[in-house]
């Protein structure tokens, strides 16, 4: 399993285990409710913690500065987390993300229909957005290094006390890396993280995956999709709500 994978790879041995009983696959629009009511740089900590915690099985961490909360099911194969951070001169949310991973069977006997989901947008520091670039990939690919610098350092605010946080942050870690070294390799493709579809690539225990961003004013909005979601629909950003 992707988890096991992951762990493998960083070094670690966990085992997630998932019955074969059939099961639903996870609702996006009702996990990531809390991602959409979030605004940045209006949302204040009250308006977040209100609306955080999605239900009573999801488990609240908090830092001075991020808060998070992470439930999942089905034996770990079906985990999530919605995440919001501030900055310590500002009260009103400057990060967001939500982050969704599956490899629950939809059927008896049939094969993990594997899929991960992560959203995320970061108001992007002056350092970043001012900085001078020799085109406009380069300017694409230091906001991207940015936003998993950013969620690095936010997971690492709330993820000792939350070991499945951790774990998260880990593969979401390994995806980002694995697209940068791509465009580090082949710059022109950040022209395409703009695109309906974004930037293809391939992930060491996904499979095929895809990233997009946007870029609006000093707000980061990216967004990646792996496994069945990237190449069973024809916009893989496109989820049933």
């Amino acid at each position: 399993m992707v988890l096991v994978g992951c762990l493998s790879l960083c070094g670690c041995a966990v085992l997630v285990l998932g019955s074969l009983a059939p099961v639903a696959p996870p609702n996006y629009a009702e996990l990531s409710a809390s991602y959409h009511q979030t605004e940045l740089n209006e949302s204040g900590s009250g308006d977040v913690l209100a609306t955080i915690q999605g239900s009573e099985d999801e488990l609240v961490s908090q830092s001075k500065s991020v808060v998070a909360s992470l439930g999942q099911k089905n034996k770990g194969s079906q985990i999530w987390f919605n995440m919001v951070a501030f900055d310590e001169n500002k009260v009103k949310a400057q990060r967001k993300y939500f982050f969704l991973i599956n490899e629950k069977p939809q059927g008896l006997l049939m094969r993990p229909r594997r899929s991960l989901v992560f959203d995320s947008e970061t108001v992007l520091e002056t350092g970043v957005l001012d900085k001078p670039y020799t085109d406009e990939n380069s300017r694409r690919i230091a906001i991207l290094r940015q936003v998993l610098e950013s969620v690095r350092k936010d997971i690492d605010e709330v993820g000792s006390a939350n070991k499945m946080l951790a774990i998260s942050g880990m593969i979401i870690n390994q995806t980002l890396e694995t697209v940068l070294r791509k465009l580090d390799e082949s710059p022109v493709l950040a022209s395409r993280l703009g695109e309906p579809s974004g930037v293809y690539f391939d992930h060491i225990t996904l499979g095929k995956g895809s990233i997009k961003m946007d870029v609006a004013e000093d707000i980061a909005k990216a967004q990646v999709r792996l496994g069945t979601l990237s190449y069973e629909f024809e916009n893989p950003f496109a989820l049933e709500q």
